[in-house]
C-alpha cells in the first residue's frame, strides 16, 4: 500500500529526490526507518572530516533541509508527510556527531535515534505538533538527534 500523497512525488525533481532520502522514504512501511538507514553511508563518509566541518556541514544540512523538507511537504499537500526523511538523515548525522565511526557506535545511534524519533518525549512532540513548514518538519529531528546524541556519548564514555 502506497503512503498518502506518494503519487504527487515526483524523483526527477531533484528537490524531491532529495527530501525523500533518494527514494528511501518511498518505502510502503517504516520510511523513517529507511531514510535513517540511507543516512548511514553520509556518516561514514562525514565521520572522516574534522568535527568543526563536519558540524558545519549539519548546519548546511539542516537549512538546506528546511527549504527540500517544506518544498516536498507543500507538493505532497501533506505537512510532515512519512516519505519526507531529510529530517531523519539530518538527525542521525546529529546523533552521531563526534562519534569514531564502528558498527557498534552505527547500531547504538541508529537504535537510540529512532527511538526518541519514534516516541517523541517532551519537548519532541510539542516542536513536531506545532511548528509548521519545512522548518517545523526538521526541527524535532533535530532535538531527537541531539537527545540521541546524548545517550550515545553517555555509552560511549561510560562501556567505550
Amino acid at each position: 500500500m502506497k503512503n498518502a500523497g506518494q503519487k504527487r512525488f515526483r524523483l526527477r525533481d531533484p528537490v524531491q529526490f532529495l527530501a525523500l532520502g533518494c527514494g528511501s522514504g518511498l518505502m510502503p512501511w517504516m520510511p523513517g526507518t529507511f531514510g535513517t538507514l540511507a543516512a548511514i553511508p553520509v556518516y561514514l563518509l562525514a565521520a572522516r572530516l574534522p568535527l568543526s566541518l563536519y558540524l558545519l556541514l549539519l548546519l548546511l544540512l539542516f537549512g538546506l533541509g528546511i527549504y527540500l523538507c517544506g518544498a516536498a511537504a507543500k507538493a505532497a499537500g501533506v505537512h510532515d508527510h512519512p516519505s519526507i526523511v531529510w529530517d531523519e538523515i539530518v538527525g542521525f548525522l546529529i546523533t552521531m556527531t563526534a562519534i569514531p565511526p564502528s558498527w557498534h557506535a552505527v547500531l547504538a545511534g541508529f537504535l537510540l535515534f529512532r527511538l526518541f524519533d519514534i516516541l517523541k518525549p517532551w519537548p519532541i512532540r510539542l516542536l513536531d505538533r506545532y511548528i509548521e513548514g519545512g522548518f517545523g518538519i526538521m526541527v524535532d529531528d533535530a532535538v531527537a538527534g541531539l537527545f540521541a546524541l546524548a545517550g550515545l556519548h553517555f555509552l560511549y564514555w561510560t562501556i567505550g
